[in-house]
């Protein structure tokens, strides 16, 4: 049974999160609160598994209750929010914090079949599809925290071929929790006239990684935007993956997204498959980051990216929001190096 509450301080978006989590025996509500600061409190009390946070709340904002939380009594927080696009920086700055993800808030009327008699309908009423894409982000956060739910989701593989013959020197980066953030400080520490192309894959829905390049656009002096099927890495651009699909690279220097085909993955995109597929088809050695997460999606992929000749830093314990994914690189001996957050640019920049 995975244990969850809700901070939200709208009656209505309560209520709609209230039946979704009634469609599932695996979710047990365990508490509400109408505010931030009521959130705070309540985790020192009752620590869930998961908590549903609002952004935008009176007194102590989403943001502010999620750094308080993650300090004091860590747990999954999903930021589920209707103002995604109003608040895109807030959205981020939340993630930096240790919010694993976010959702759009779905509507009442969308969310469950009313019941004649019933007043605001029945709980276990028929869940329409405006409902899933929650249903589906509390199933990954479940299996980020080690819980299982009767949500599944699919991984892809990675194809041989031969390699490329492309030669711009290339930053790969890859984070999840708190990854937002952190990939913003190593960028804006770097120079305009970086002389690499930079790739980074964070853990992300696809509806929000335009806004998340759009964000970091705002935090550093190189060219951000998402990157498409077809494109190829360029010098000075830092190209973020996008789609609920993993971004991988192909034996022509091309970078395409690959269907997900087992139900062991859920992490979108993949660390692992972006670094794999730069170790088989990426001829020039050249840098691989590994950031802050919760998990072990990307060890792997480094220790493949270290055995072809890269050079491979994984965060330090001492600024990781979540000292996961790091941390399992490090134990399987797949990072040259480890720093600090605010040693990382240099390195990659200066080597220093």
């Amino acid at each position: 049974m995975i244990r969850v509450a809700i901070a939200n301080d709208t009656i209505i978006a309560l209520e709609a999160l209230r039946r979704v989590i009634a469609t599932d025996p695996s979710y047990e509500l365990i508490w509400t609160a109408k505010n931030g600061a009521e959130a705070v409190q309540q985790c020192q009390q009752d620590r869930p598994d998961l908590l549903l946070m609002d952004l935008l709340m009176p007194d102590v904002s989403g943001v502010e209750a999620t750094r308080q939380i993650m300090q004091r009594s860590p747990c999954g927080i999903l930021i589920v929010t209707a103002s995604v696009r109003r608040n895109t920086a807030k959205v981020f700055e939340a993630m930096g914090y240790g919010a694993l993800d976010v959702v759009r808030t779905p509507t009442l009327n969308s969310t469950l079949s009313p019941v004649s008699g019933s007043g605001l309908g029945s709980a276990q009423g028929a869940l329409p599809a405006a409902a899933q894409p929650l249903l589906a982000k509390m199933a990954t956060v479940a299996k980020f925290l080690g819980k299982s739910t009767r949500q599944t989701s699919v991984r892809s593989p990675l194809s041989s071929s031969t390699v490329s013959s492309v030669k711009a020197p290339l930053i790969a980066m890859g984070a999840s929790t708190g990854g937002p953030k952190a990939i913003a400080n190593v960028l804006s520490r770097l120079p305009a006239d970086f002389n690499s192309a930079i790739v980074v894959v964070q853990h992300i829905d696809q509806q929000f990684a335009e806004g998340l390049a759009d964000w970091l656009n705002q935090q550093t002096p190189l060219r951000v935007k998402l990157a498409n099927s077809g494109a190829q890495p360029e010098v000075g651009t830092v190209l973020v993956a996008k789609a609920r699909q993993h971004l991988a690279m192909q034996p022509d220097g091309q970078l395409a997204y690959v269907p997900a085909t087992s139900a062991s993955d859920y992490y979108y995109p993949s660390v692992d498959v972006f670094f794999q597929s730069l170790a088989e088809h990426w001829p020039r050695r050249g840098k691989a980051i590994l950031l802050t997460g919760m998990g072990r999606d990307g060890a792997a992929g480094l220790g493949r990216l270290r055995a072809a000749g890269w050079e491979t830093i994984a965060e330090s314990e001492e600024t990781c929001v979540v000292y996961g994914m790091p941390r399992a690189a490090i134990e399987q001996g797949a990072a040259c190096r480890v720093l600090p957050l605010e040693k990382i640019a240099d390195a990659i920049a200066y080597g220093l």
